[in-house]
């Protein structure tokens, strides 16, 4: 086993808890000042919704995972019935309908929050 094969997990995981260490003290932190200037507590519960964060999470995946279905599928289509290389079709294809998926979700989630 090799010094890197030791190296590389074990600072994954160092930086993975440093950026959760620095998030949950800088919060704290936050919050901790803004008592001390009397702001109320309800500001911390600005921008929450009950219970619709879960509906949109869903409803982006569902979407995204649409759109790397029709990229694989038409970079399939594309690759069986044109001479184009077959390396470059099914990533760009894979992305570009991925990103527009993405896109779909983002305007669907707009509207259900509008609404």
């Amino acid at each position: 086993m090799g010094v890197a094969e030791v190296i590389i997990p074990i600072t994954f995981f160092g930086v993975v808890f440093g950026i959760f260490y620095l998030y949950i003290s800088t919060r704290n932190k936050e919050r901790l000042a803004l008592i001390d200037k009397g702001a109320d507590a309800s500001i911390f519960n600005l921008g929450k919704r009950s219970g619709s964060s879960w509906k949109i999470t869903v409803l982006n995946l569902a979407f995204l995972l649409m759109g790397i279905g029709l990229g694989v599928l038409f970079a399939n289509i594309l690759d069986t019935y044109t001479g184009l290389d077959e390396d470059a079709i099914y990533p760009s294809m894979i992305f570009l309908m991925a990103g527009v998926g993405l896109y779909v979700g983002y305007t669907q989630t707009k509207k259900a929050l509008d609404s």
